[in-house]
Parts: structure tokens; C-alpha cells; sequence
């Protein structure tokens, strides 16, 4: 006897057929049909979101008694499934979709009730059972749940994918700072020459950088632990049971361990998910601080016959199909091409942020796919930039010393005992004839003491002690994020996952 291959399922529009071993529903199914758009789909992490939301929910309405023991839960068990990275192939619903994400919460819903239906002795998607709306979003909207999902994935993922990979880079790059710290070089500003510093300065900069930067970011993230639980289709919390908002948001900082919290006004909530806008761009200004890093070491390994040539890069692959030996610069330009993409992503988000109306901003399914592929990106582009790369980087110590001893802004030693006009001479001298400024400085006939003395390099690189302050402490944010626990590293997932 043959199994039949489909299913009848019913909502408010009809009746349709779907695959009869499918864990998704009717509502699922004609967005199926409604946005074949891209292929891609919101992340598991998103996923994973929404599910918690549903796992909390069905929690507080045990507690309150408004749910039947047995049928709560089943659904927190059928939603602790999903988190675990379950069932991800009945999620299709394509990023491009109905507005808000109703589309979405409905394929969460359905996916989680079936799954019940099941665990409780019943057949798949029997919504006598357990119903996708009347349990599984009980207390809930799609208003509310798509922006709580998209700042719950947003700050699992900040907390213990980015944040991580940034503090491994600014811990590498301090290790560079010491390895470098007696490497003297040539400054440069304008592209042009300057007076000399210590290579380990140089990339103690980056290192600093980074650490402003985490800081930043961490400030700014603990904005969205703000999650309007409760305040349903407009902020009002109809038709939800009193204590219902405050259970169901305890249980999700339970979950996860990070502190969230209900907001100051749920109408604000529902009507604007500006939180996700500020850390968006606070992750576009990150993209940028990285590829500016990028830049410098594409430019200081430049070479290695007709370049900078003063960093070696690690050798990670053969860099062109025609020119053999040669190797080019391909972890930088990889950070280059995610920070572009990040800038992307922001302008999207900053779009989207800007289409809200009245009560509700109806993009937040795009916003919170390009919010959480910022993160993952950065993440993973950080880590194996970090890892393949900056750990890697050998100077040339020598071919630094040469720059730096000759060039020509070592003319600013002399303007204490020459004076600017007489050390712009010298300069022109030395260009003039294809001179050092040693050399050009004995020409026109400069004490050699003093020469020696001004064009001491090491010293000229020395910091001034009294113009620069004690080396911070690795990270003192003023909103910490917390620590990972084994629940929060569960599953986060990869965004903007193509469907099968």
C-alpha cells in the first residue's frame, strides 16, 4: 500500500495540498508560492530566535494556567528542538516577504505545532491538537515577536561570535606590537614621507583601534536587550493574560543568560526598531576601522621588488594564473570585500529603518537578514583574517631601518639647531643630488656631531613619555556583554542560508 505523497490543509483562505510529510502548514505554503524571490532564508540564528520566543511564551502560560500542562509542554519541547537545530528544512520562507514577517512567524508557529502535535500522540499538523495560532502564538504577534527575534539573534550573535573574533585580532596584534617594538621605520602622512617610528607603534595603533572599536560596539548592543514581550499587535498587550509580559521575558534571559528586559514603552517598541539601526551602524563603522587595517598591511607588503616591501605577509596561496611566484595580499583583500558588504548591509538596514508607519515598521524581515549577516560575516571574516594572517607577519627589519635612515623628514631633528630654513636646504640638497641628508648635511657643510645626533632614528622614534598616557586595559566596557554559556553557543547558524 502506497503513502500518499500530499496532504489537504486549511486556514482562512481555503483549503491547498502541501507534502504530506511536511511540518509546515497552510500559511506556510502559500508564502512558499507567494516569494520565490531569492532562494535565501533568514538564519538559523534567527530561527533559533524565534523559537526561544515561543519556548518562553508557552512557559509563562503553563505558569499562569491559561495553557494545559500536558500541551505547554509539548511545545516547549517541540521549540527546544528547533533551537537545538532541528527541523531547519521546513523553514523556506524566502528573506523578500510579506511585510513584518508574518509570513515567518507563521512558518515558526506551524513547524512548532506540528512537532507537538506529534509528541503528544498525534499526527502531524493536527491543529485540533495544537493550533500554530491559538497556542503556539498565543499572546503574540507577528508585531512584536520578528523585532524581539531579531534583537535576541543580534545579541546572542555580538555576545559570542564577533566580540570574541575581535578581542582574538586585538590580542594578535598586541603580540605584533611587542615583536615589532625595536623595528624602526619611516613614517608617512599623506602618503609622503614622515618622521620615523617604531614598527611595533604602528601596530599598536591597530590594536587600539580595535579595542575603541569593541568597546563601542558593546555600548551600543545593550540596546537590544530591550525586547517588547507582550505588547502584541500594537504595544497594548491585547488579549494577553496579566504577568504574562514579564514570565515569558524572564524565561528568555533564562535561556540565553543575557539580561533582557522589558522596554520603558512598549508603543515605541512595536513602532521602531532604531536599536537594530544604531548597532547596524555601529557595525559599518567597525567594517570600516577593519578594512582601513586591511589597507595598510596590502600597502606596507607591497612589493616584493618595486614596493613597501617592510611586512611579509604569510604565503597562503599562489596568487595569479600567468605570473608564477607570485603571492598576493588575499586575507586583506577578503576583509576589504566583507567590509563592503557590511556597508551594504547597513545601508539597507538604515533604509529599512526609515519605512516605518504609525504602528509598526513592516521591513523588518529584510532588516534583521543584512543586521545578522553583518555579524556573521565580520565574525567569520575577522577569525580567519586573524588566524591565516596577523599571526603570520614577519618585518623586514632591515628594509625599515634603510627607509627610515633615509628619509627626508629626519630634516625636522635639525630644525632646532639649524632652523626650518636652513634644514629645508639641506632637504633640497639631498633631492637635488640624490643624497642622504647624512651626506647632503657634510655637503653644505653641517657640524657631523650634530648630524649624528639629529639623525639618531631610534631615538627619533622613541615616544615622549609625558605626551602619552599609560596603555589601556585590554577592554573596560561600560555595558558589558556576558559571557558565552553552553545554551547560548547552541546552533547560531549561518545568515542568509540558500534554500534547498
Amino acid at each position: 500500500m502506497s503513502h500518499p505523497t500530499h496532504r489537504t490543509v486549511h486556514d482562512s483562505l481555503g483549503a491547498l495540498q502541501i507534502p504530506a510529510n511536511a511540518y509546515y502548514g497552510a500559511q506556510t505554503a502559500r508564502a512558499i508560492a507567494n516569494f520565490p524571490i531569492s532562494g535565501l532564508r533568514l538564519p538559523n540564528s534567527f530561527i533559533r530566535a524565534q523559537a526561544i520566543i515561543k519556548w518562553a511564551a508557552a512557559k509563562a502560560h503553563k505558569d499562569l494556567g491559561v495553557l494545559p500542562q500536558d500541551k505547554a509542554d509539548a511545545i516547549c519541547a517541540a521549540a527546544e528542538e528547533v533551537i537545538e537545530g532541528r527541523h531547519s528544512e521546513w523553514f523556506q520562507v524566502d528573506v523578500y516577504q510579506a511585510g513584518a514577517g508574518t509570513s515567518q512567524n507563521m512558518n515558526v508557529n506551524e513547524v512548532i505545532a506540528s512537532r507537538a502535535c506529534e509528541l503528544l500522540g498525534g499526527s502531524r499538523g493536527d491543529t485540533g491538537l495544537v493550533h500554530p495560532n491559538d497556542d503556539v502564538n498565543k499572546s503574540q504577534s507577528t508585531n512584536d515577536t520578528i523585532h524581539i527575534a531579531m534583537n535576541i539573534a543580534g545579541m546572542e550573535m555580538l555576545a559570542h561570535e564577533l566580540d570574541p573574533a575581535l578581542a582574538a585580532l586585538q590580542q594578535a596584534l598586541e603580540a605584533k606590537r611587542e615583536e615589532f617594538s625595536g623595528v624602526v621605520k619611516a613614517g608617512r602622512t599623506h602618503l609622503q614621507d614622515a618622521v620615523p617610528l617604531f614598527l611595533g607603534d604602528e601596530f599598536g595603533a591597530y590594536a587600539e583601534n580595535i579595542r575603541r572599536h569593541r568597546i563601542w560596539l558593546e555600548q551600543c548592543a545593550s540596546n537590544l536587550l530591550a525586547i517588547g514581550m507582550g505588547g502584541n499587535a500594537v504595544g497594548t498587550g491585547i488579549n494577553t493574560p496579566a504577568g504574562f509580559a514579564a514570565r515569558a521575558t524572564e524565561y528568555i534571559a533564562q535561556y540565553t543568560e543575557l539580561a533582557f528586559y522589558r522596554p520603558v514603552n512598549p508603543f515605541t517598541f512595536n513602532q521602531n526598531p532604531d536599536e537594530v539601526v544604531l548597532v547596524s551602524g555601529v557595525l559599518r563603522n567597525t567594517a570600516q576601522a577593519l578594512a582601513r587595517l586591511a589597507n595598510d598591511l596590502r600597502l606596507l607588503a607591497s612589493g616584493p621588488r618595486t614596493g613597501f616591501a617592510e611586512i611579509i605577509l604569510p604565503a597562503v596561496q599562489p596568487g595569479s594564473s600567468i605570473m608564477p611566484g607570485k603571492v598576493n595580499p588575499v586575507l586583506p583583500e577578503m576583509l576589504n570585500m566583507v567590509a563592503f558588504q557590511v556597508i551594504g548591509c547597513d545601508t539597507t538596514v538604515a533604509q529599512a529603518g526609515l519605512a516605518g508607519q504609525l504602528e509598526l515598521n513592516v521591513m523588518m524581515p529584510v532588516m534583521a537578514a543584512n543586521f545578522l549577516h553583518s555579524i556573521h560575516i565580520l565574525s567569520s571574516g575577522v577569525r580567519t583574517f586573524t588566524e591565516r594572517c596577523i599571526g603570520g607577519i614577519k618585518a623586514d627589519a632591515a628594509r625599515c631601518l634603510w627607509y627610515a635612515e633615509n628619509t627626508l623628514s629626519l630634516a625636522t631633528a635639525m630644525n632646532v639647531e639649524l632652523g626650518y630654513e636652513e634644514a629645508a636646504n639641506v632637504v633640497k640638497y639631498a633631492l637635488a643630488n640624490n643624497l642622504s641628508l647624512r651626506e647632503a648635511g657634510h655637503a653644505v657643510g653641517v657640524d657631523a656631531e650634530l648630524l649624528t645626533e639629529a639623525l639618531d632614528v631610534k631615538r627619533l622614534a622613541q615616544v615622549v613619555d609625558d605626551l602619552v598616557p599609560k596603555p589601556q586595559a585590554p577592554l573596560v566596557p561600560t555595558a558589558p556583554i556576558p559571557p558565552a554559556s553552553d545554551a547560548t553557543k547552541r546552533h547560531t547558524g549561518a545568515p542568509f542560508e540558500a534554500a534547498d
